[in-house]
């Protein structure tokens, strides 16, 4: 009985149309920025930071402009990976060439690499799909891990191969604490994800949406494959930029290219099939599996006595990704989110049959 909109009526197309028209929902969202902001800051470790809330943020970017594409728009990728990569290099080649470069202004300049790049690569998608298009994206992997190998000037003339972007400063505060940088991750997340889900409720999400379902049909009545194609791989590509600068400069500080390889596009790709195709909220339940399972394999044999390698651990942890997959695929095809939906739609009318 606690969670229904009984009595709140809506007075105007605004109030229609408001992301959480529930006011439960409403609440429950204020609650969480609260924990967010005020609480996790107070009384989280500078581990907790480091190893859940910081990789869980970034990983819900990238997985946010994956889904765009993949979920929204319909158009596989397998080039996550790159397009992170492409990113975060790009952001250290402005935060290093030109001193005194705002953090915030890096971060920007990779997303917009990324969206160049993602968008040469995308033109593909005009007269391929499905399987075809994915070795397309594939490509793009390939052609990256090149790249970052063996362009120098790429890692400023490192010999080493890898770059580090030092210290980090936003609005005249240094971001030297794990909480200061969850914080500054969280604000990123917060404004992408909100930009996000008004673009998929607006009418070029519309589009995307047509796209997906069925192209042709799409075409027929005025929607134009190219712009809706090329906008979803350029929206996807600068967010999945923006998380792969967060990921570089935020998370691992340091890193080298193999950082950014395929198996991150894989990683990426399970949790957007995990957490729900098409729904910006199963993105961040996507990133949080992903985190939290390898955690709980390394952790809850211990607590419980029982002896698991290092190596069995990880050996699990890929089967039980493989496993929930193909689970999700058969059972559950849009994955968590589905699933926190119905558990929604349950409560309206619990405690009466339904």
């Amino acid at each position: 009985m606690f969670y229904r909109e009984n009595g709140q009526f809506k007075t105007s197309y605004l109030t229609d149309q408001q992301i959480f028209p529930v006011s439960q929902d409403r609440i429950a969202m204020w609650l969480l920025l609260i924990v967010g902001f005020v609480v996790l800051p107070a009384f989280a470790s500078d581990y907790f930071f480091r190893a859940v809330l910081i990789p869980f943020l970034v990983l819900s970017l990238a997985a946010i402009g994956l889904n765009i594409l993949v979920g929204y728009c319909g158009q596989i990728s397998l080039g996550t990976g790159a397009f992170m990569a492409i990113g975060a290099y790009a952001a250290f080649n402005l935060h290093a060439r030109f001193p005194g470069m705002p953090l915030l202004v890096s971060l920007i300049g990779g997303g917009l690499c990324a969206t160049v790049f993602g968008v040469f690569f995308g033109i593909p998608s005009l007269r391929i799909r499905g399987l075809y298009l994915a070795v397309a994206t594939l490509a793009a992997q390939f052609f990256t891990d090149w790249f970052t190998n063996r362009v120098a000037w790429v890692t400023n003339n490192s010999s080493s191969g890898s770059v580090s972007v030092g210290t980090l400063n936003f609005l005249g505060i240094t971001l030297d604490t794990p909480m200061e940088k969850y914080v500054f991750c969280l604000s990123v997340v917060l404004v992408f994800g909100l930009l996000a889900k008004n673009l998929v409720r607006s009418a070029i999400g519309r589009e995307w949406m047509a796209i997906r379902d069925m192209d042709v049909a799409a075409a027929v009545i005025g929607i134009r494959p190219v712009f809706a194609k090329l906008s979803a791989f350029a929206v996807s590509s600068f967010i999945i930029g923006v998380a792969g600068a967060l990921w570089g400069f935020i998370h691992l500080g340091a890193w080298e290219p193999a950082a950014f390889n395929i198996d991150k596009s894989f990683q990426l790709l399970f949790m957007v099939i995990i957490g729900g195709l098409g729904s910006i909220v199963g993105s961040f339940f996507g990133a949080a599996f992903m985190v939290l399972l390898p955690l709980l394999l390394n952790y809850v044999p211990h607590w419980l006595g029982l002896p698991l390698s290092t190596a069995t651990a990880s050996h699990l942890e890929h089967m039980i990704f493989g496993a929930l997959i193909v689970f999700f695929l058969i059972v559950e095809p849009h994955g968590l989110a589905r699933l926190w939906q119905t558990a929604r739609q349950k409560l309206r009318v619990w405690p009466f049959p339904h």
